[in-house]
C-alpha cells in the first residue's frame, strides 16, 4: 500500500491547526519536530485539491512512499502518555509505568504520534473525576480503545464502543484483550446506539460532534455526562452553542498545548 507523504514547516501551534484539519481529510498518522509536520495518506484516500487548500501560506513538499513498517515509526515518535499518579498509558515495548492507579497497554498497527496526546491526557485527567461505578458507558470514535477499557477500570457497568475505522477496530480489539476488557462491545459502525447512556465520551474533532450532536442528545439520559475532547481552543464557542441548544451545560473545561476537554451535563 503506497502513502502521500507530506513535510510542512509550522511552529507547534500551527502543527496543532494543521492536525485537526487533515484528521478530517482522511490522514492516518503524523510525525512532529520543533519545526516540521508530516502528515501522511494512504495514497488512495488522499484528495490533493483539499489538502492543497489547507497547505496555502506554508511551505511544504508532496511525495510518494512505498509501504513501510509504520509499527517502527510509531515507536519512534509515541511517549507514553502518564497522567500524574492516576493512569498511564504506554505500549507493549515501553517500560512498566509505576505507582500508578491504572496502566493501559495498546499496541496500534496503523497508528503513530498523532500529536493528539493532549487530547488523551485531558479525557483520562477528566475522568478521573467522574464516577463510573455501575454506569453505563458509551465512547464514540473509540481508536485504539483507550476511553473504554479505562471506563470499564473505573468501575462501569457496561461500556459500548465504536467507531468507523476497519484499522482502529482491529487494534481496539487487541488492546481490549491485551487489557483483560474483552467483554466490552465494540462495534464497527457509523450509528449512535438507540439507547440511553450515563456517560459519553468522545475524543474525535469538531466536525463530527457537531454533526452529531442531535443524535449524542438522544441518548442521553437526564444529569448524564458528555465528555469530549479532539477539540482546539477555538472550537469552544461553536461546540458550547450546539450544546446550549440541547440544554447541554458546560461544567468543566481544560486545556493543554491548544487542545481542550468539555464536560457537559445534560440538563433536561
Amino acid at each position: 500500500m503506497k502513502h502521500i507523504k507530506i513535510e510542512i514547516i509550522a511552529n507547534e501551534y500551527q502543527q496543532e491547526e494543521l492536525i485537526a484539519l487533515f484528521d478530517d481529510h482522511s490522514a492516518n498518522g503524523f510525525e512532529q519536530t520543533d519545526e516540521k509536520l508530516i502528515a501522511y495518506f494512504v495514497e488512495e484516500d488522499f484528495i490533493k485539491d483539499e489538502a492543497l487548500k489547507i497547505l496555502e501560506g506554508y511551505q511544504y513538499d508532496i511525495s510518494k512512499v512505498e509501504e513501510q513498517n509504520w509499527n517502527e515509526v510509531w515507536e519512534r515518535n509515541f511517549h507514553p502518555v502518564i497522567v500524574d499518579d492516576f493512569c498511564a498509558v504506554r505500549a507493549h515495548f515501553h517500560e512498566p509505568v509505576k505507582a500508578v492507579e491504572h496502566e493501559i497497554i495498546i499496541t496500534p498497527k496503523m497508528s503513530f504520534g498523532t500529536g493528539h496526546h493532549a487530547t488523551t491526557y485531558m479525557m483520562i485527567e477528566q475522568m478521573r473525576s467522574i464516577d463510573f461505578q455501575n454506569k453505563t458507558v458509551f465512547d464514540f470514535g473509540t481508536g485504539t480503545g483507550i476511553l473504554a477499557i479505562l471506563a470499564q477500570k473505573l468501575g462501569a457497568a457496561s461500556v459500548t464502543a465504536i467507531d468507523v475505522d476497519e484499522w482502529s477496530i482491529e487494534n481496539a480489539i487487541e488492546n481490549l484483550e491485551r487489557n483483560n476488557c474483552s467483554d466490552i462491545d465494540l462495534q464497527l459502525s457509523t450509528l449512535i446506539p438507540s439507547i440511553q447512556f450515563d456517560i459519553i465520551l468522545a475524543n474525535i474533532n469538531r466536525n463530527v460532534i457537531l454533526q452529531y450532536m442531535p443524535y449524542l442528545k438522544e441518548t442521553l439520559k437526564y444529569g448524564s455526562l458528555l465528555l469530549l475532547s479532539g477539540l482546539l481552543a477555538a472550537d469552544e464557542i461553536d461546540i458550547s452553542k450546539a450544546c446550549a441548544s440541547h440544554n447541554i451545560s458546560l461544567q468543566k473545561k481544560l486545556e493543554k498545548g491548544g487542545w481542550i476537554s468539555l464536560l457537559f451535563i445534560n440538563r433536561t
